[in-house]
C-alpha cells in the first residue's frame, strides 16, 4: 500500500523535473535563435564593399591651367590658358581660353583621355577694371562688323553679333560670326575705340 501511495509523489518529481528540462530547453533555444540573429545581422550590415568617400575637386575656375594634349597618334602637345567657367548643365565642362587663341574651348578637364598632366598655375588673372562700362553694357546682344588685318595689310569685314562679356577676363567679349559660327573672344571696346568695330543700327 505504501509504494502504491508513493507512485503519484513519485510522477509528480518526475514531471516536475521533465517540465524543468522542457523549460531550460526553450530557454537555451531562445538564446541561440538572439544569439544567431545578433550576429547574422552584424554580418549583414558588414556585407559589401564600402564605398568611398569621394573628396571635392578644387574650383579652378578663374585659374590659369597648363597640360598636355595628345590627339591619336600625333605628339602630345603643351596648352597653357585660363578657365572662364563651369558648364552648371555639365559641372564636369570647362569653358577655357587658351593662350595665342581667339576661341573657346569646351573640355571635360578631369574626364577627357586626351588630356594629361593638368596642372593649376600659381598665377591668377589680374582683374581690369573695363573703360566704359555703359558702352560694354550697349554693344552686347547688338550686330556688329568687325574689321581684320589681313596678312597683306587690307581690311576684312566681319558681321557677327556680341554675345556677353566674358567672365573672369572681364575686359573680354563673346562674340560669334555669320562667316564662322564658332564662340570667339576679343576685346571689343580697343576694337571700337579704334574704328575697328561698328555697331550696327537696330533693323526695328
Amino acid at each position: 500500500i505504501q509504494n502504491v501511495e508513493s507512485v503519484p509523489l513519485l510522477f509528480s518529481v518526475v514531471f516536475f523535473s521533465f517540465s524543468i528540462l522542457i523549460q531550460s530547453r526553450i530557454l537555451s533555444m531562445y538564446l541561440f535563435n538572439v544569439m544567431f540573429v545578433s550576429v547574422y545581422r552584424k554580418h549583414r550590415n558588414n556585407v559589401g564593399p564600402s564605398k568611398p568617400i569621394s573628396q571635392p575637386r578644387r574650383n579652378i575656375v578663374g585659374c590659369r591651367i597648363q597640360h598636355g594634349w595628345k590627339e591619336g597618334s600625333g605628339p602630345v602637345t603643351q596648352w597653357k590658358g585660363t578657365v572662364l567657367d563651369q558648364v552648371p548643365v555639365n559641372p564636369s565642362l570647362y569653358l577655357i581660353k587658351y593662350d595665342g587663341f581667339d576661341c573657346v574651348y569646351g573640355l571635360e578637364l578631369h574626364k577627357d583621355e586626351r588630356v594629361s598632366a593638368l596642372e593649376v598655375l600659381p598665377d591668377r588673372v589680374a582683374s581690369s577694371r573695363i573703360s566704359d562700362a555703359h558702352l560694354a553694357d550697349t554693344m552686347i546682344g547688338k550686330a556688329v562688323e568687325h574689321m581684320f588685318e589681313t596678312e597683306d595689310g587690307s581690311k576684312d569685314e566681319w558681321r557677327g553679333m556680341v554675345l556677353a562679356r566674358a567672365p573672369i577676363m572681364n575686359t573680354w567679349f563673346y562674340i560669334t560670326y555669320e562667316k564662322d559660327p564658332v564662340l570667339y573672344m576679343y576685346q571689343l571696346l580697343d576694337d571700337y575705340k579704334e574704328g575697328d568695330l561698328r555697331i550696327m543700327p537696330d533693323s526695328s
